[in-house]
């Protein structure tokens, strides 16, 4: 696993959220700059769709209460209709560097987890949105504790 570099995180947060507050409601961008290698973290009450580029190469991701207990959904976009192999390949690459995008999260919300430390043991679910069948699924992804920088 390609492990986080701190350095090239950018962090950002949005008007209603605070670095501790609040659970349910609080949101999730990913993006990043292929040039730079830089990852921008948006936490907000909605997505940063905003920050969101035709590419869709952005990771989404919420705490939901799910069945009396907190679960952490992660949303990828795999691909529409036009194209099975590039679809293919986005899932494969989503999958490949989906455990960093969860470091830079956990990582960049590191105040938020200490003060709610449970979260770090809810499951992960990760919901990879394809029109084509073998690649529209959910999978688990274990739990955030997994994805904290030692």
């Amino acid at each position: 696993m390609k492990k986080l570099n701190p350095d090239k995180l950018q962090i950002e947060y949005r008007i209603g959220v605070t670095p501790t507050q609040p659970v349910i409601g609080r949101k999730y961008t990913l993006t990043h700059s292929d040039m730079t290698a830089e990852l921008f973290l948006t936490i907000a009450l909605e997505y940063a769709y905003d920050k969101i580029g035709p590419i869709r190469d952005e990771v989404l991701a919420e705490f939901k209460f799910h069945q009396c207990r907190d679960v952490f959904h992660v949303y990828c976009y795999v691909g529409g209709c036009d194209d099975y192999q590039m679809a293919k390949l986005r899932y494969q690459i989503f999958k490949k560097e989906l455990p960093l995008a969860l470091q830079a999260i956990r990582y960049g919300d590191a105040a938020f987890f200490a003060c709610h430390p449970s979260l770090d043991y809810c499951p992960v679910l990760v919901y990879f949105d394809s029109f084509y069948p073998d690649l529209n699924m959910v999978e688990p992804f274990g739990t955030l504790s997994q994805y904290r920088l030692v």
